[in-house]
């Protein structure tokens, strides 16, 4: 057994606590939280920062992993698609020591369980073995092309069936954006996650391309495609934003992650959460910089109440995989965002989003959420001088 205690602990269960004792056994389960006149003082162990539940990664690629550094920085989401479409494959080997040092730096920066996004296999073998929790998401793309949908599914089926649903490693099939998958691709998906209730990935209003397309038929994204020599003769301008058009064709009875959000409005915010009852917005703050130089505004989440998590995204797109460095960045660009809200964000909410809020995203008596340690300026206030410690 032992005995932890900071100045404050946010147990998601209310306000933060002082003056409180976390007791858990030897293994980070939580026994019990007490206060701290409760306890011998020679018996807790005192902790300089703030005690939090384990971090919740909503949103990586780490199939991805092998590509940090290729692509560079500030080019928008067309040009970076372009670079991660011709730079992607690598030695099996380099792929596979890539994904396992990825892992590990996720767990050593206090993350405990993953959304994870992939199109291959390659990361199941180190997802069998990790110590992290993961949601593997099989993302299916078929660039709005209906003929070629069942062909495509089909492909994307047999590294969907390479996994089951066993502890620690959960699975569900996904559409990759508004702008690659047609109609039909959206109901293949539909109808390979219809026996369960599961989590759902989408990216969504990533770069102001993707509005083009979907307003005016216009933009790079349309250009890009037919580089690819796939026409787009039958694709039709919407004249709204593309989350209406992934609104109508995402089965609602899941929870949905939709993932970057940056150039998402207060109404679009406050219409999908009136279709969708389990509705989170993933985002993934240094990417949105990596690639577009631009961060959502999250006032307009604030004002809505929306569930916001927090998610890497990959190394292709991050300099490092760290919930704390997503949650600095917030606090230097957007630092109207109480604290309290963050952690939020960083923990309970993507728990909820991943399904797995029963044991992880608060300090819950009975749960295993992993703890940690964040040092914090002496006003108790995350900084850019943070660093996180896992204590289990």
């Amino acid at each position: 057994m032992r005995k932890f205690t900071a100045k404050k602990i946010y147990t998601n269960k209310g306000n933060p606590l002082q003056d409180a004792v976390v007791i858990t056994d030897d293994r980070g389960k939580i026994m019990s939280i007490d206060p701290l006149t409760d306890h011998d003082r020679a018996s807790v162990e005192f902790l300089e920062g703030i005690l939090l539940p384990g971090f919740i990664n909503a949103h990586c690629h780490l199939e991805l992993s092998h590509m940090k550094g290729r692509v560079p920085t500030g080019t928008g989401l067309v040009k970076f698609i372009e670079g991660v479409v011709s730079q992607r494959d690598s030695s099996p080997d380099a792929i596979l020591s890539a994904i396992e040092e990825a892992d590990k730096e996720m767990y050593d920066e206090g993350i405990v369980a993953v959304g994870d996004i992939c199109n291959r296999p390659d990361t199941f073998a180190c997802k069998d073995q990790s110590r992290l929790h993961y949601h593997s998401f099989v993302e299916m793309f078929d660039f709005w092309q209906d003929t070629l949908a069942e062909k495509t599914f089909s492909e994307y089926e047999k590294v969907y069936t390479q996994l089951k649903n066993k502890p620690g490693h959960f699975r569900s099939a996904v559409p990759h954006a508004p702008y690659s998958v047609s109609r039909t691709l959206f109901k293949l998906i539909n109808e390979l996650n219809a026996e369960t209730v599961t989590s759902i990935s989408i990216h969504n209003q990533e770069t102001q391309a993707e509005e083009e397309m979907f307003r005016n038929k216009d933009g790079d994204f349309i250009r890009l495609f037919e580089g690819f020599g796939f026409a787009f003769d039958h694709f039709e301008a919407t004249g709204k934003s593309s989350i209406y058009y992934a609104l109508e064709n995402l089965d609602v009875r899941h929870r949905h992650l939709f993932v970057h959000n940056t150039l998402t409005k207060a109404p679009e915010v406050k219409t999908a959460g009136k279709l969708i009852r389990h509705c989170y917005w993933v985002s993934c703050p240094n990417a949105n910089l990596y690639i577009e130089n631009k961060l959502p505004d999250y006032q307009v989440f604030l004002d809505t109440a929306a569930k916001v998590c927090l998610g890497t995204d990959s190394l292709t797109s991050n300099w490092q995989l760290s919930i704390l460095e997503e949650i600095k960045t917030i606090c230097r660009y957007q630092s109207f965002v109480p604290q309290e809200e963050i952690i939020r964000w960083a923990t309970i909410n993507g728990a909820e989003a991943l399904g797995i809020d029963d044991q992880f995203g608060s300090l819950s008596q009975g749960s295993t959420p992993g703890l940690n340690l964040i040092t914090t300026d002496k006003s108790g206030r995350i900084d850019k001088h943070s660093i996180v410690k896992r204590i289990f």
